[in-house]
């Protein structure tokens, strides 16, 4: 019996591609070159209910690969009644540019004093994000984000105050992209996080924009997209150029490994960690790094590079870099925690060890991530390499529970 709606069909079916929703309406309009096209904000609509996809039944049953009957059926389910509304981007930024000053400003004087409280709420925000998770933090992120380019774009400023606070655009656009991204909001996080880019550029920070730009690759690697994901963060590591901190270089290097590992391409892969290993041994006490990178030291490195390993099926070298990692990382950070377990889990698994993945499994899902997109995705992904294991009693009990 069918139980789905048209919406949440289209929905799960698309997702399970890997496809944001801007994708599979580029896919409609390829599939029907005679109509007009169907927009992101359409398919938004498809799925939450609000509108019938009915028009563009044969041709999602195309692109989607199922059969039309399957879509005719969900149709006549009627949808759930909608959730209330999240707020997103479009609800706090203006058409167009955001970023365009407005031809006649009203707003207040803003000098240097305002910009620095801007910057340390946006640092606030980098450390809620350390313990609270982005479907819970993601409307007072873009609230932020809203005051940010509302300043901005109404208030008066000199020429040296509008680049500062254009820098604190991007770092805020990055973070709320991240945070975005967390709640599992992909097409969001990539509006916001081109706003970031932009914000950047427009302030000369290349190792800024290197950021944002490398956190966009890093959610194609992803979702999907993972050649595309080598090229941006290729480009992030060049436009923040030679001279960027140690920090920046080693974690951007890093997206490129990580879009590499994601793409199937193992020798690049490798290549771009040893890279970044060599970028970080160049940090010292007396290196200065944007506050950005607060969180990037040898114990992430050593994370990130287990990652790599375990996704290349490398358990002998990714199990001790991750045991290492988490017998000494804070309890309180509990999401990242959760994920790291979860490469671990599957490291184990990889490595025969089922019992070992059951155990690790189990304390990943005790620390209850619901508020997460990124964990919900890694439990399922360690649940499904479990089930090859489904005789070993310690699986089975974790399978059964």
């Amino acid at each position: 019996m069918v139980r789905e709606s048209v919406g949440e069909l289209v929905r799960r079916l698309r997702q399970a591609r890997g496809w944001s929703q801007q994708r599979l309406a580029d896919a409609l309009a390829q599939a029907a070159p005679g109509r007009v096209p169907p927009t992101r904000n359409d398919v938004s609509r498809w799925e939450i209910g609000t509108r019938s996809p009915r028009e563009w039944l044969p041709f999602l049953a195309r692109v989607l690969e199922v059969p039309r009957e399957m879509l005719e059926a969900a149709k006549a389910v009627r949808p759930p009644e909608p959730a209330p509304r999240v707020l997103t981007g479009a609800d706090f930024l203006p058409e167009g540019d955001p970023l365009a000053p407005l031809s006649t400003r009203t707003g207040r004087r803003i000098g240097a004093g305002q910009v620095a409280d801007l910057a340390q709420r946006v640092h606030g925000l980098r450390l809620a994000d350390d313990v609270v998770y982005g479907k819970d933090l993601i409307a007072p992120a873009l609230r932020e984000l809203r005051a940010a380019v509302t300043i901005y774009r109404e208030g008066t400023h000199t020429e040296q105050v509008g680049r500062e606070l254009l820098r604190t655009i991007g770092e805020l656009a990055q973070i709320a992209g991240w945070v975005a991204s967390d709640a599992g909001e992909h097409a969001e996080a990539e509006r916001i996080y081109q706003l970031g880019i932009s914000a950047a550029r427009a302030a000369g920070d290349g190792v800024l924009s290197g950021n944002v730009a490398g956190s966009l690759a890093y959610q194609w690697s992803n979702t999907g997209r993972p050649h595309d994901a080598v090229n941006l963060a290729t480009a992030a590591v060049q436009e923040a150029g030679p001279d960027a901190p140690a920090k920046a270089r080693a974690l951007y290097l890093d997206r490129v490994a990580w879009a590499h590992t994601r793409a199937g391409q193992d020798r690049p892969a490798m290549a771009a960690l040893g890279e970044a290993s060599e970028a970080l041994a160049q940090d010292s006490a007396g290196t200065e790094s944007p506050s950005y990178l607060y969180w990037m030291d040898a114990g992430e490195l050593q994370v990130m590079e287990a990652r790599v390993y375990t996704e290349l099926h490398r358990p002998l070298r990714a199990v001790p870099l991750l045991t290492d990692v988490l017998g000494r990382y804070d309890a309180s950070h509990a999401r990242e925690l959760a994920l790291y377990l979860s490469w671990l889990a599957v490291a184990y698994a990889d490595a025969n060890e089922p019992e070992a993945a059951a155990g690790t499994a189990g304390r990943m899902l005790a620390l209850g991530q619901s508020g997460s997109e990124r964990t919900t995705e890694r439990t399922r992904i360690v649940l499904d390499r479990l089930r090859a294991f489904r005789d070993v009693h310690e699986v089975a009990e974790l399978l059964a529970s």
